[in-house]
């Protein structure tokens, strides 16, 4: 497999498992079911008319509103994808900095090392 393949399979397992382990975005999924559901219902027993000013049959009310539903979700969707790419990318930008640091602390020690090193070399 391709590199890229592979990354962006790992980074979309890694998304699914977060997605799947907060509890807060579960929750909301269950609220948007239950207000769906009695959106659906509503839908259902009040009248909704087409262009020509026909009332709309028991099945295109359930798909008008299904296809509400499904935009709201996917709304949903990708507000918490997007928190969740920043949350991933504000940890790639702290480890970055912590390693940062610790390689301008080897590279002092290395030239401390060095000055030592010098220096025991002159006195011989």
């Amino acid at each position: 497999m391709k590199a890229k393949t592979v990354l962006e399979l790992i980074t979309m397992s890694s998304g699914l498992y977060y997605l799947t382990k907060d509890k807060e975005l579960m929750d909301r999924l269950t609220d948007l079911k239950n207000k769906s559901l009695s959106r659906i219902n509503s839908a259902a027993s009040s009248s909704v008319v087409d262009a020509d000013g026909n009332e709309l049959e028991f099945i295109d009310k359930m798909i008008h509103a299904a296809s509400e539903a499904k935009n709201e979700l996917e709304q949903k969707v990708e507000e918490m994808v997007a928190k969740l790419y920043k949350k991933i990318n504000i940890a790639h930008i702290d480890e970055i900095r912590a390693l940062n640091e610790r390689l301008e602390k080897s590279d002092k020690a290395i030239a401390l090392l060095e000055a030592r090193l010098n220096n025991l070399e002159a006195k011989d």
